[in-house]
């Protein structure tokens, strides 16, 4: 039952000016790509709300008609409202992902001044 140099206390790791020069670099560059996924978010959010709407109207169109062609037109805009949804989905999953590495990179550098 040997002790280690650090039981029983705690070690601090302290980032050299370089370290903290990369973890500055990384969090400006995570920033800039949640400022662009947000921008981008908000498009898609626009255009989602579009196409998702013309897909629920040619879907009455299209019970209403009886026709193929109508039947056509309604799938057609429903698979571009899901494809829209599915990026829409990405962009939601991909911002969650950069918030957390920013909140990582947040804490090491709060930790590395201590």
């Amino acid at each position: 039952m040997g002790s280690s140099p650090t039981s029983g206390t705690q070690v601090i790791h302290t980032l050299t000016p370089m370290g903290q020069r990369l973890l500055q670099r990384r969090l400006s560059s995570a920033s800039s790509r949640l400022k662009e996924l947000q921008t981008e978010l908000h498009v898609v959010k626009d255009q989602m709300t579009s196409l998702v709407d013309e897909a629920d109207e040619l879907s009455l169109r299209a019970l209403v008609a009886e026709t193929p062609a109508a039947d056509h037109e309604y799938r057609e805009a429903k698979r571009h409202a899901d494809t829209i949804v599915r990026h829409h989905d990405q962009l939601v999953v991909e911002i969650a992902e950069i918030q957390a590495k920013i909140d990582d990179l947040l804490d090491r550098m709060k930790e590395s001044t201590r």
